[in-house]
């Protein structure tokens, strides 16, 4: 399986700062057997993110991509609103179990706006910005979120 990981990081892209819950992502996936095809940060900017996601899904570049980063409060913060500008079906069970599975370790889970969909053939979820807060929501997620990517692609 080919999965992309994109980081939503004015800073981490402008690299004034390093990019440290991409890695986790990356070790996470790789060590479940698949591969990492690309990683690359990019400008809490909606329309950039968008027109990534839909690039990536539309020439089927990745099978899944996982996003980190954008998905808090922060007024810049607006990696959801570009996935769901992209997505043709939401996969609102993702979202929840994340933030249902983080919840139980800290009550801070209620304030991740994460959310997940499909475009064509492609599953797109966003994680949490926080190396920690990415370890656990994807440990939870990742067997479902492979399973759901061999499904949309009529594998199962």
């Amino acid at each position: 399986m080919k999965v992309a990981v994109i980081t939503a990081n004015t800073a981490v892209y402008k690299e004034q700062e390093a990019d440290k819950a991409a890695p986790v992502v990356k070790q996470l996936v790789e060590g479940a057997g698949h591969k990492v095809i690309f990683m690359k940060a990019l400008p809490n900017d909606r329309s950039v993110i968008a027109t990534v996601l839909q690039r990536m899904a539309d020439e089927k570049l990745a099978d899944l991509i996982l996003t980190t980063g954008g998905a808090g409060l922060a007024a810049t913060d607006c990696t959801p609103e570009a996935t769901l500008d992209v997505v043709e079906k939401q996969v609102c069970g993702i979202p929840e179990a994340m933030r249902a599975h983080v919840a139980t370790l800290t009550k801070r889970a209620m304030l991740n706006r994460c959310a997940a969909g499909i475009r064509g053939q492609v599953l797109i979820v966003n994680l949490p910005g926080k190396p920690q807060a990415v370890k656990q929501c994807l440990e939870y997620i990742l067997p479902e979120v492979l399973h759901a990517v061999t499904v949309i692609q009529n594998e199962a």
